[in-house]
């Protein structure tokens, strides 16, 4: 089985053991999400920056003690959480939410490079609208919302990775969408 089709566990563990291309792979893997969950948690690209090389520094000082007890998603996520955690204590609050990039924010919710202009305007438009929606969030709503969106994690693993119970987790994130969805008029 090669790097790109092993589980995130396995990859982990074997870099535990000294194979650093397990670990290239994992960094790969979640290097893109992982960054943008921190982006939009904090809201500036260069405590951002910070925070990823913080944590991406504690899956390698951890790398011989770690255990399998989750997945690795939410394992990475829950040492992000703790980072941010951290950096909201230690600093004053800072806004969530870059509103002066939109495309960064939500760069995965913008269509495709293939789409007709038109297309493009009108998802543009909503991720304009979406920015100050996300932002008006509770911290712990958007927080569920990202890591859903960012790691596709589900209700457990949210609960695992934010410390709360799955009921907390589940209720965070309905209310978040069902906040978003009422902010851009799309209530079912």
């Amino acid at each position: 089985m090669d790097g790109h089709t092993e589980p995130d566990e396995t990859l982990m563990l074997r870099y535990g053991q000294g194979d650093v291309g397990a670990f290239e792979t994992l960094y790969a893997r979640h290097r893109g999400p992982l960054f943008r969950y921190l982006r939009r948690q904090c809201g500036r690209r260069d405590v951002a920056e910070e925070l990823f090389q913080d944590v991406w520094m504690g899956i390698i000082n951890a790398r011989e003690r770690y255990d399998v007890r989750a997945r690795f998603t939410t394992y990475l996520y829950r040492i992000a959480h703790n980072r941010v955690i951290d950096h909201v204590r230690r600093r004053t609050p800072e806004p969530a939410v870059d509103q002066q990039d939109p495309n960064v924010i939500l760069d995965r919710l913008s269509a495709n490079p293939g789409d007709d202009p038109e297309r493009r305007a009108e998802a543009t438009q909503q991720t304009e609208r979406l920015v100050p929606l996300l932002e008006a969030l509770p911290d712990e709503q958007r927080e569920a919302f990202l890591i859903r969106e960012e790691a596709g994690m589900g209700i457990a693993e949210i609960a695992e990775a934010t410390g709360v119970g799955p009921e907390t987790a589940k209720s965070r994130l309905r209310y978040a969408v069902a906040k978003l969805r009422q902010g851009l008029g799309t209530e079912p």
